[in-house]
């Protein structure tokens, strides 16, 4: 029961029917102290079920709720470390030692996805956490975040395994468990992918089955010929795939005229990551294909236009709206100033947009880092340093870009991506290039997270295109 008491001192009920997953992440991410990255009342940042809508829509998960797969991304994507099994693919014994390893720690917290139907409960799938394990009577305590139905209740393992072990209609997937823990790195990203756009799934597929593919029966000369196979022919503008996170909040109390220590550091490891992908040959070789190929950036990709729907989506939040499409902002109310940030001047700047949300007319500020001395990709040309191409970027456009965003998914892509290309020197080079291993600390983190959310997402897409072949089988 040692992880009983973290959980209890989260535990709620789910806000909608079908919010079982989100609710059942949100007492688990609580309970484990992981940084939301945003506050959600006054100071508090605590984690509630509008924050978790990076891999599915809100409006889709309270009508249809949501699948085992995307509640492991889900969590991933909210900060998590996340270890899932599916019950086809793994064992009684190896659940129950799961089990009693997470009742047996503060900081290692089990998710059940499971068949009511089989405990004779009403309903069908359920998410919810467990609380306990009873070794000697082989039970399992489960906190059921539908107290409207149920409270706290014990169950045998091996029913509940039973329960566990069962098919979701939905998907033609076996349900499962999943492990969450709390990353030993507190939460900062600058980068995440996101499902909120419905072309994610034509990207998911494009970049992991036919890319491989067309590496394979392609000849290379070039690694520039690599990229502009990977990246000449998207499905979908990497920006609808690929985000960058910027922080917002309300504003109070008229113009912030300070940030405290935590976003100030938080600033300070965004800009640093920033700056270590503008010196990677993985964006030297996307501005110079990009340049050859007189490949335009978006031309709504301003700082402005980024924070101006920044804050029209934390208008949303802030106002617990699921939807941020009906919301009025006005792009000329955007303004800049510089702010104090750990005793120093200057060193952020706030953005504040003025927002209309259900009539109401709210100012959000954006927290972005002070512009370098140096260093973006609003323009540039590469130079050669060293026998490595290089970039030279212009100070005015100091956010993250189409260029970074390219180069950083790059440097994502599975290894496997380039294990079928004919030309063992072109695969070599390209290798060197998208290799982490050499990658500063802060950028390789980064790398590193993008490419676990790309493996969560993969799983995602797969299990959706089986379910819509199997619909296709069945109206046939």
């Amino acid at each position: 029961m040692n992880g009983f008491f973290k959980l209890v001192s989260t535990f709620q009920t789910q806000a909608e029917p079908a919010y079982c997953g989100l609710t059942t992440l949100v007492v688990v991410l609580n309970a484990l102290s992981v940084d939301p990255g945003r506050r959600w009342k006054g100071p508090w940042r605590w984690f509630d079920e509008s924050m978790l809508d990076c891999c599915e829509p809100l409006e889709n998960v309270k009508k249809n709720g949501i699948t085992f797969s995307k509640v492991s991304c889900l969590a991933q994507c909210a900060g998590a470390s996340v270890q899932a099994f599916r019950a086809n693919e793994s064992s009684l014994d190896l659940f129950r030692s799961f089990v009693e390893t997470c009742a047996s720690s503060e900081d290692h917290h089990l998710v059940v996805s499971y068949d009511r139907q089989i405990l004779k409960q009403t309903g069908t799938g359920h998410f919810s956490p467990v609380g306990g394990y009873h070794r000697h009577k082989d039970m399992v305590l489960i906190l059921d975040v539908a107290r409207f139905k149920y409270p706290p209740h014990w169950v045998p393992l091996s029913l509940l395994w039973e329960a566990l072990n069962s098919v979701d209609e939905a998907t033609g997937k076996s349900r499962g468990f999943m492990m969450i823990t709390k990353r030993a790195k507190p939460t900062c990203f600058l980068f995440t992918l996101s499902c909120k756009d419905q072309r994610w799934r034509a990207m998911c597929k494009y970049l992991l089955e036919e890319v491989p593919y067309l590496l394979k029966s392609r000849g290379f000369t070039t690694v520039e010929e690599v990229v502009y196979t990977v990246f000449g022919s998207l499905p979908a503008d990497v920006a609808s795939f690929v985000k960058w996170i910027v922080e917002v909040k309300p504003a109070v109390n008229g113009p912030i005229e300070k940030v405290d220590r935590d976003e100030t550091e938080r600033l300070r490891y965004k800009s640093k990551v920033l700056q270590q992908l503008r010196q990677t040959r993985a964006l030297a070789l996307i501005t110079k294909w990009m340049e050859q190929n007189s490949v335009n950036s978006p031309e709504d990709e301003s700082l402005q236009t980024a924070i101006l729907q920044a804050c029209c989506q934390g208008a949303a939040a802030f106002r617990g709206s699921n939807c941020y499409s009906n919301v009025k902002c006005f792009k000329k109310d955007v303004k800049e100033s510089n702010v104090t940030s750990n005793g120093a001047r200057g060193e952020a700047v706030v953005m504040s947009s003025r927002v209309l949300v259900d009539g109401c007319e709210q100012v959000i500020d954006a927290l972005v880092p002070k512009r370098p001395s140096s260093g973006n990709v609003g323009g540039g040309s590469v130079l050669q340093q060293d026998g490595i191409d290089q970039v030279t970027l212009e100070e005015n456009a100091f956010h993250p870009t189409t260029r970074d965003l390219l180069a950083v998914l790059l440097l994502a892509l599975p290894p496997s991506t380039w294990e079928q290309i004919p030309d063992l020197s072109i695969h070599a080079e390209i290798s060197r290039i998208v290799s982490r291993k050499e990658l500063p600390h802060e950028l390789q983190l980064e790398v590193e997270h993008l490419f676990e959310q790309a493996f969560f997402v993969s799983r995602s897409c797969t299990e959706e295109a089986l379910t819509e072949e199997a619909l296709i089988e069945t109206k046939n």
